[in-house]
């Protein structure tokens, strides 16, 4: 059997040296060009990692083993695959011949062009693993991304919280959404002054926060939360009972699920998923079913 490892920040090939014990497999360094070259890819890294990779994952469309070495790892996490020893044993699992691959969606976001000119058209899709969001999230994101990765790994998202709070202001935003008569059209809601409008495949992010509880990685949904205006010191209050999933019971909070959205921003706002940046509203959101083949415990 053939394999590739991937690399993320702060891996590197002395992490692959227990995956070579004891298996007879021939290994390549780096990302692939076509599926002839290997049976599997491992990734060692976090969501970022796994998110750069994912357009050229679903290509080759081969089994995916995500070892947990980043700073957040919810997507490994998602997966039952929570710790550098458990991703370990499902690899020699899978080497086995046992068969514990897993096929999940994956969500797609896509830049609308917009042109005073020129009707709307869609531009280059994006993946994403986990979960993508405008808003308060993008910008606390965006902060963290500027740490140190060893501070990121130690709680960056919860450290880079109160600097984005203190700046940042309500974004009027549009979620447009399949109509119950045609399926196929949008129907725009009423525009609204919110906080963060994060859209889910996977249930958390940011090392943890259970952003959306109810979220699974193959049910062909996006979870979407919405939440609406409040005071400064009752969204600080609110941030720590995310990590449990509280926030679903606090007024300003919607939940719903869907599997096709548009938003829009009457200025254009960055997208950010999976903690990497993405692109600027406006955006359509979608599912990609049964996109990618993962190894799991």
């Amino acid at each position: 059997m053939r394999a590739a490892a991937i690399f993320g920040p702060g891996a590197s090939e002395k992490d692959l040296k227990p995956f070579q014990k004891n298996s007879q497999v021939s290994w390549l360094v780096g990302p692939l060009a076509n599926p002839s070259e290997a049976d599997a890819v491992l990734i060692f890294g976090g969501d970022g990692t796994v998110h750069r990779h994912l357009a050229q994952l679903v290509k080759l469309q081969l089994p995916v083993l995500a070892v947990p070495c980043g700073s957040g790892n919810d997507f490994a996490r998602a997966l039952d695959l929570r710790s550098f020893r458990i991703a370990l044993a499902a690899w020699r699992n899978f080497c086995s011949g046992a068969g514990n691959v897993r096929t999940i969606d994956l969500g797609v976001i896509t830049p609308l062009i917009t042109d005073l000119h020129v009707a709307t058209e869609p531009s280059a899709p994006h993946y994403f693993c986990c979960v993508g969001g405008v808003g308060l999230d993008a910008e606390i994101s965006r902060c963290a991304n500027r740490l140190p990765r060893w501070l990121r790994a130690r709680g960056g998202y919860v450290l880079s919280l109160v600097p984005a709070l203190w700046k940042f202001a309500p974004v009027a935003m549009t979620i447009s959404l399949p109509s119950v008569e045609n399926p196929n059209a949008l129907v725009g809601r009423t525009t609204k002054a919110t906080i963060v409008t994060a859209f889910a495949n996977a249930p958390s992010y940011g090392g943890g926060m259970k952003i959306a509880p109810q979220a699974q990685l193959d049910d062909g949904r996006l979870d979407v939360c919405v939440i609406g205006h409040m005071d400064k010191f009752k969204l600080f209050c609110l941030f720590p009972t995310v990590y449990f999933g509280g926030h679903l019971s606090v007024a300003q909070v919607e939940y719903f699920q869907t599997d096709r959205l548009k938003l829009e921003t009457k200025e254009p706002h960055d997208v950010y998923a999976d903690g990497e940046y993405v692109c600027r509203t406006p955006i359509e959101v979608s599912v990609a079913r049964g996109a990618l083949g993962l190894i799991v415990p």
